[in-house]
């Protein structure tokens, strides 16, 4: 499991349920963009992208292990659209878990190849 690092409770709580059922997570800091300032107050938006770093990873164990038959992404990010088409290309099968309202266009228009899982609230992993 890929996962931004902060000092945020709701974090800390969520890695503390995970990594508790045996999950192993990958951490990189969380990075804070400005995107407004409302009177002398900034707003920041949290970011932390692991695009590059899940697409590698999926690269390097299937060129470890081909008889991986199926991968389970807790994302719905449509920048994912390039691996699951490679996945799906190389007869794997796809399962998408988000939450609702967050599923990228790309990845609801993909009819084909791809199991689709709406969670109303995280913790019901």
């Amino acid at each position: 499991m890929y996962f931004g690092e902060d000092n945020h409770p709701k974090s800390k709580a969520f890695l503390k349920q995970v990594e508790k059922i045996g999950y192993t997570v990958i951490f990189k800091p969380v990075k804070y963009i400005p995107v407004a300032e409302i009177e002398s107050q900034k707003i920041y938006r949290r970011k932390c992208d692991f695009d590059m770093e899940v697409c590698i990873d999926a690269h390097a164990i299937l060129a470890k292990n081909s008889d991986i038959q199926a991968f389970i992404f807790f994302t719905g990010d449509g920048d994912y659209e390039p691996l699951y088409k490679l996945l799906i290309t190389l007869r794997k099968q796809v399962i998408v878990i988000y939450t609702k309202g967050h599923l990228g266009r790309e990845i609801w228009d993909m009819k084909k190849g791809i199991f689709k899982v709406e969670l109303k609230n995280i913790m019901d992993v």
